[in-house]
């Protein structure tokens, strides 16, 4: 069966109306579905000329979303927008208007105090750390994580007990994948 000149535009508006796409993430899923077609090319450069395709909007949607329905941290975020192809440039804005509708600490303090009704009594250095391994995998700085639990009544001790350098050395070398 040969592929109509028109397909390529068809599947990406098809693919655009499922969930927002950034230019290279859906420049590379065409050239999958329609490999060796200049039609594909020609689909993307007409929806970026129509405004369908604008990266910056696309980083500001998805950074502010994860922020407030997944309660993803400022690292977690960026990683999750490289993965979608986006441009660089519009990432880091992206993240500064996420975090000004939502407090980065609050929602910090929110997986926290969800985190901490499901481990159970009484918090042993191990979980303690795997609590922290826990929200440092969901984007939250060390700095941060060390402070919000050291906050909570009772958990001083323990947090004391807990090796910070390690934490911040996790904290930089899951930086440093970014």
């Amino acid at each position: 069966m040969r592929k109509g000149k028109g397909e390529p535009y068809s599947a990406a508006l098809a693919m655009l109306a499922r969930r927002p796409y950034s230019v290279a993430e859906l420049r590379r899923a065409l050239e999958k579905k329609f490999p060796d077609s200049e039609a594909a090319r020609e689909a993307v450069a007409r929806l970026r000329a129509q405004g369908y395709l604008d990266d910056r909007k696309v980083a500001e949607q998805i950074a502010s979303s994860l922020a407030r329905n997944r309660r993803f941290g400022r690292h977690r975020i960026r990683r999750e927008l490289k993965a979608r192809l986006l441009d660089y440039r519009f990432i880091e804005p992206a993240l500064e208007r996420a975090f000004e509708e939502t407090d980065e600490r609050s929602l910090l303090n929110d997986v926290l105090t969800r985190k901490l009704r499901t481990l159970k009594l009484p918090l042993t250095r191990q979980k303690l750390a795997s609590l922290c391994q826990t929200l440092l995998r969901r984007g939250f700085s060390s700095g941060d994580i060390i402070k919000a639990v050291q906050a909570r009544p009772g958990f001083k001790p323990e947090a004391d007990g807990v090796d910070l350098a390690t934490l911040e050395e996790a904290d930089e070398s899951q930086s440093s994948k970014l």
